[in-house]
């Protein structure tokens, strides 16, 4: 079972928010949220509300909904930080002129999955291997060659050209 959370536009460029986000993915989720408290990046806190939600959707399903969930066993699964609308501003520049540049935005999603859970996710990895297994490469078509090459490179003139 998998459980979301996300944050859209986040006022951070995508790219700064990816370089914490690579840092927690794959980790428990004690481990990224220790992870994300001692980061010296200014999205980490955003990134760390945004794994307690999720969380917190995965607490919920338990108790309410009836899924059988371990909330200790739960990994960060994927963690994606995507482009948002950008902001066009510009700013002054010497002699009458103007600058432009952008603010960029950025929306986050975070998906946790359960850790040594057989199911969805051994089946997902038995299928992929069957179809990779079915499936044989194919042949490398050879190219047919084209006159150029047959007539050594030149165009011979016909009674219509002349």
């Amino acid at each position: 079972m998998e459980f979301k959370a996300k944050a859209r536009f986040v006022r951070v460029s995508p790219q700064k928010a990816r370089l914490v986000l690579d840092m927690i993915k794959g980790k428990r989720v004690e481990d990224a949220l220790t992870a994300l408290m001692f980061a010296r990046k200014r999205i980490a806190p955003d990134i760390a509300a945004v794994v307690r939600s999720a969380v917190q959707n995965a607490d919920y399903l338990s108790g309410e909904k009836g899924f059988d969930v371990d909330v200790d066993n739960l990994y960060v699964k994927s963690a994606i930080a995507n482009d948002g609308p950008r902001m066009k501003r510009i700013r002054p520049a010497p002699m009458g002129r103007a600058y432009h540049y952008q603010r960029r935005i950025a929306h986050l999603e975070i998906v946790l999955a359960e850790k040594g859970v057989k199911g969805q996710e051994e089946m997902a990895t038995v299928v992929g291997e069957e179809k990779e297994s079915k499936a044989q490469p194919a042949a490398p078509k050879k190219k047919a060659a084209s006159a150029k090459k047959k007539s050594g490179g030149r165009r011979k003139k016909t009674a219509a050209s002349r």
